[in-house]
């Protein structure tokens, strides 16, 4: 087994977040293993967002330190992050709606490429065959999302979780190593919702990803998750297996506002 397949791709070490007098992360720990799949779950407020946000590159802890496959990341901006390897998504779409879908995952390609802006204007060899390559893999995450035959569409008549997965295709456009899923079943029916479920699954195992998400849906989480993390009010009070942390009493407690011999582990199934 190489160096690489043992490390763990991302660490979270001691990382802590404020905001003024308010300690919106607090000494938090997290690590991440290759081709996980690894939620973090908490009541609104705890805190899972601004980790994102950290991870990401669009906040800088004060303390502690991210690093991705052992190099730090704390403190790059967010297109460095990137092009390291890390590609996130949003809980609102973030979708250009007045392009086509295919136009939508060019442009997450394009940000990749090579080519000058005067080479593109010349349309020299190299331009014209980066294109082309362009285009090709448009296509092809396009059909793994199963979204090909809708190509020429407009991205804002595309169903709602159809945009879900032209967002994901477009952050698949820039050959990540870890995906970062912000609710990417919010707002979802059950079938939508199931479908998504498969779909995050079919990233792990068909593209190599190892995925962090943030999740409301506690089905989706127990049903899908290698590794649970439960902040409340910025910090960690559990991690493990879901079957562990369904059954964690400070996990009920934070969810429900009561100790564990008066609830029902299953509700957090619910």
């Amino acid at each position: 087994m190489s160096h690489e397949t043992e490390r763990p791709i991302l660490e979270a070490k001691g990382v802590t977040k404020r905001f003024g007098g308010l300690v919106a992360v607090g000494n938090l720990d997290l690590t991440i293993k290759r081709n996980q799949i690894a939620s973090v779950i908490g009541p609104n407020g705890a805190g899972k967002t601004t980790f994102f946000n950290c991870i990401s590159g669009f906040y800088h802890p004060e303390e502690g330190e991210i690093r991705f496959l052992g190099q730090q990341i704390q403190g790059l901006r967010p297109d460095q992050i990137a092009h390291k390897g890390i590609t996130r998504t949003y809980q609102n779409i973030h979708l250009f709606t007045g392009m086509t879908v295919l136009e939508n995952v060019m442009v997450g390609i394009h940000l990749s490429l090579r080519s000058t802006p005067l080479a593109a204007l010349l349309r020299n060899p190299l331009n014209l065959q980066e294109e082309n390559a362009v285009l090709a893999k448009a296509y092809d995450l396009l059909d793994f999302v199963e979204l090909d035959d809708q190509a020429d569409m407009l991205a804002t008549n595309l169903a709602y979780g159809s945009q879900r997965r032209l967002e994901i295709a477009r952050a698949l456009a820039s050959d990540p190593r870890l995906l970062l899923l912000d609710e990417p079943t919010a707002g979802m029916n059950p079938q939508e919702t199931e479908a998504t479920t498969n779909f995050i699954r079919r990233l792990r195992d068909e593209r190599d990803m190892t995925i962090l998400l943030i999740e409301h849906d506690m089905s989706v989480v127990m049903n899908i998750s290698d590794q649970v993390t439960v902040l409340d009010y910025g910090r960690k009070i559990s991690e493990g297996t879901p079957q562990h942390v369904q059954k964690d009493p400070l996990v009920l407690e934070a969810y429900l506002g009561t100790s564990a011999d008066k609830v029902d582990v299953g509700l957090l199934d619910e």
